[in-house]
């Protein structure tokens, strides 16, 4: 007789079905839990480092604000023919270096990209982007750049005074003579365009200077006039563009009372949206946000006497005698709405104020300061040869110096 085998179901599992994983079969079991706990460590894990590194990057940025030096190293230096030299401004991605007899473009490195020659008794510049004008004070000519070189050349009829150029290349430029005073545009190629604003010198005033706005469609004007014998300031507002087309003389904001008692130095379009207008009481600040009306954001009054004014697309500075301080001169800083930023006092003498980017510089030829715009003095030492131009590098800590013989770039340390 056959024996009978009895079947042990004890070790049979069912089989997941065919197309799927066993992972997928046992879900909601154990495998599950593992798998959760694995997502959650990972999850800590990355957690854990991504915050190491924040910190990390933190702790350099702090490192690199609030780090302070006393001298340089210089990474590369050019020797430059000196000549009469009046200044440098920056321009596009280098520098212009402009001096009686003619300007010179240098790269970032200080290599001459191009020389253009030229003759003028007192050569003043205006540079906006990639554009940059040239003009003979109190003369005749005037010539303006893009990077690649000269792209325009004109004469004027009467002589100039100032000049403002815009993002576009778009120019704007005062003549005068003995009773009037012409504010005329020239393209970027310097053919004149039909624009002209006259000022009557016995009624309307004189133009102390003049700004563009970035695209070239909106002018600001500064003025001083007589009113009972009184020399009084003025600021006026144009506007070229479509919108001010259907506005007598385009003519859309005049400021009279901020500068009633006080003579008015310089204006400036900071951006397409804040000016602002320096003068022997302070800083007034202006907002175009509505184009048919500016509006005053912010007035600074100042008491003490203001020695020297600068500025970039983002900040105004001033430095004036501090009075009522140990020591002699203060710093201030605005941001383009009139926020005060900082104010530091210091007692150095220097020659030269300016700003590029978030970075201040104050210096003489032979010694130098550099601020942050937290307030930070990063730099104070001697110089090593006679500078009268600072900017910022191309990387943190490291900066350009120019003088009128030589460039360097050189890192704090």
């Amino acid at each position: 007789m056959a024996e009978k085998r009895h079947l042990n179901t004890n070790n049979i599992r069912a089989l997941p079905p065919r197309g799927s994983s066993a992972e997928d079969a046992y879900a909601g079991e154990p495998f599950q839990e593992e798998r959760e706990r694995r997502g959650r460590r990972r999850h800590r894990l990355l957690l854990t480092l991504a915050l190491l590194f924040g910190a990390i990057l933190l702790a350099l940025q702090l490192v690199r604000r609030f780090m302070r030096y006393d001298s340089y190293a210089v990474m590369w230096q050019k020797d430059l023919n000196q000549g009469s030299l009046v200044g440098y401004a920056h321009f596009g991605n280098g520098l212009l270096k402009y001096s009686k007899d003619g300007v010179t473009y240098l790269t970032g490195r200080g290599t001459e990209e191009w020389v253009d020659t030229y003759e003028m008794k007192a050569p003043i510049v205006s540079v906006r982007g990639n554009y940059a004008a040239i003009a003979d004070c109190q003369g005749n000519s005037i010539r303006i750049y893009g990077e690649a070189g000269k792209i325009g050349e004109t004469t004027t009829i009467l002589p100039l005074t100032k000049l403002a150029i815009a993002d576009n290349g778009i120019t704007a430029v005062i003549e005068e003579d003995a009773g009037a005073s012409y504010i005329t545009f020239l393209q970027k190629d310097g053919r004149s365009l039909d624009i002209t604003v006259k000022s009557i010198l016995s009624g309307d005033g004189y133009p102390t200077d003049l700004a563009l706005s970035p695209d070239g469609t909106r002018l600001m004007v500064g003025y001083e006039y007589l009113s009972g014998g009184d020399l009084k300031g003025r600021v006026v507002f144009y506007d070229f563009s479509e919108i001010g087309k259907n506005i007598p003389n385009r003519l859309v904001g005049g400021f009279d009372e901020q500068f009633s008692d006080s003579l008015l130095a310089e204006v400036h379009y900071l951006d397409g949206t804040y000016s602002f207008a320096a003068s022997t009481a302070g800083l007034c600040f202006f907002s175009s946000r509505n184009l048919t009306s500016p509006e005053v954001v912010k007035e600074v009054r100042e008491t003490d006497e203001i020695r020297s004014l600068f500025y970039n697309n983002k900040y105004v500075g001033l430095i004036l005698n501090n009075s009522g301080g140990q020591e002699r001169y203060r710093l201030e800083l605005y941001r383009a709405d009139g926020g005060k930023v900082m104010e530091k006092c210091f007692d150095d003498n220097y020659q030269f104020a300016s700003i590029d980017g978030n970075t201040v510089f104050i210096h003489s030829s032979t010694m130098g300061m550099i601020y942050n715009t937290a307030g930070v003095r990063k730099f104070y030492g001697k110089l090593d040869f006679p500078v009268i131009y600072m900017e910022q590098g191309a990387l943190p800590g490291e900066y350009i110096m120019a003088g009128p013989a030589n460039i360097k770039r050189v890192r704090l340390r």
